[in-house]
Formats: C-alpha cells, structure tokens, sequence
C-alpha cells in the first residue's frame, strides 16, 4: 500500500507508449500560464501555451492533443465562444474550463466542456481534474488513494 507522499508522486500514464499527455493552456495572463504550465509540466505533461484565440485554434489544426484548458475571458475575446468552436473539431478534444468566475457555471455553453474549475493557488485541485478527465478519455479509471484532510465529498470527484 503506497503512504499518500508516495502516492502523490505516482504519475498516471495515458498513452499505451507510456507518453504524457499533451495540453493547450489558453489564458491571457502570462503568470497563470506560467504557474498552470508549470504544474502540469511537473507531473510530466507536454504543456503548449496560447494567450488568444488565434493562436489556439492554430494549435488545433496543427497539433494533436489530449486536452485543452481554457480560460473564460481572453481579454477581449470569449473562451465560451472559444469552446464551441472546439466543441464542434472534429479532434474532439476535452476541455476543463479554468476561470476566477464562479458566475459563469450556469451559461448553458460551459456544458460543452468536461469540467469546471476556479483557479486557486493551489494547483491540487486542477490536477487531479486533468488525471480524472484524461484518465476517462483513455478508457482507464482514476484509482487515486484518499487523502488524510479530504473529505468524502472530494473523494467522490475522483
């Protein structure tokens, strides 16, 4: 049985070559960028950053990806609008919209997405939502050990 420091340590594979995956990070705030692609990168993921609209849509047609993480608000530009048009690709890539806006979760267009999180300064939360969502695209289930301090209902989001 792993102790929960070996535990958290543990990466999850989700490609049958052993690869991590590979993620767009879509924000406008180069420090978020900075602090979410960090985190990622961490656990061993292939992080590809885009601050607009534009260059995100050129990463989806030109690269395969397992994920996109999209910010609500690009400056001046929609992230639901965004999501839509990623929605509709062909690719079919699953989206976690990460935003500091609890108000939008009742815009029907969030449902597009496969999860919604606020940011927080810790990343915890995120990731275990990347594992989840990247884990169910792979066909495989999130076995992640409970958490000494969590409670019943964050075990049940895993």
């Amino acid at each position: 049985m792993a102790l929960p420091d070996e535990a958290a340590s543990m990466s999850v594979m989700y490609k049958e070559d052993g690869a991590m995956a590979r993620i767009l990070l879509v924000d406008d705030e180069p420090n978020i960028r900075l602090f979410y692609s960090a985190a990622l990168a961490d656990e061993g993921h292939e992080v590809i950053e885009a601050s607009s609209w534009a260059e995100a849509l050129r990463f989806l047609e030109a690269e395969p990806l397992d994920l996109v993480v999209l910010d609500i608000r690009l400056g001046s530009q929609s992230g639901l609008e965004l999501l839509q048009r990623i929605a509709s690709h062909p690719a079919r890539v699953p989206v976690i919209i990460l935003t500091a806006y609890a108000s939008f979760q009742d815009d029907y267009t969030t449902w597009l997405a496969e999860s919604y999180i606020l940011k927080s300064s810790d990343p915890t939360e995120f990731l275990t939502e990347v594992h989840r969502v990247l884990d169910r695209r792979s066909g495989r289930s999130v076995n992640i050990p409970f958490q000494p301090g969590s409670t019943l209902s964050d075990a049940s989001l895993l």
